[in-house]
């Protein structure tokens, strides 16, 4: 039997995009910071979102229908350290960062690396997490290529090499 801590300390070791995965609706706004966020099929465009089932991001996810996956750049670090933690909505939606809406309506961060507005389309029970399926309805990219990767417990910052002449 795999030991919760070995697993925990080993997903540690697997690098993976930081993101605000919002939503917005009948339900409330709400936000929070995920890393199990990946893409399952370009036809139709749609990701999985992993949220734990205890979280309050789950029920209101599930009552709104929508999300938007906000990818973030290096520059975000203190944006989904609040996102994680213990601070209210009106904390995380703070004037710091400029909120926009696209298709959905759910809350997108103007200058995220990528913004992917997502209708949710199906929804698995796994263990203690729910997946979100959620078909992608609107992309906003942002100009500057970077991102923010958190690894072994700690954020780092990826910035595009120069493309060559």
């Amino acid at each position: 039997m795999i030991e919760s801590a070995d697993f925990r300390t080993a997903m540690a070791r697997l690098g993976a995009a930081v993101n605000l995965v919002t939503t917005d609706g009948p339900a409330g706004r709400h936000g929070i910071t995920a890393s199990a966020v990946c893409s399952v099929t370009d036809t139709p465009p749609t990701l999985l979102v992993c949220v734990n089932r205890a979280s309050r991001a789950n029920v209101l996810l599930k009552a709104n229908g929508v999300l938007c996956v906000n990818v973030l750049a290096g520059r975000h670090a203190p944006l989904s350290a609040r996102f994680a933690g213990a601070a209210d909505m009106a904390e995380r939606f703070g004037p710091e960062a400029d909120w926009t809406r696209l298709e959905t309506g759910a809350p997108v961060l103007a200058d995220a690396s990528v913004a992917l507005d997502c209708r949710i389309a199906s929804v698995s029970e796994v263990g203690s997490h729910s997946v979100f399926f959620a078909e992608v309805e609107d992309i906003r990219l942002h100009a500057e290529i970077e991102g923010l990767i958190y690894f072994n417990r700690a954020y780092h910052h990826l910035a595009a090499a120069e493309a060559s002449a």
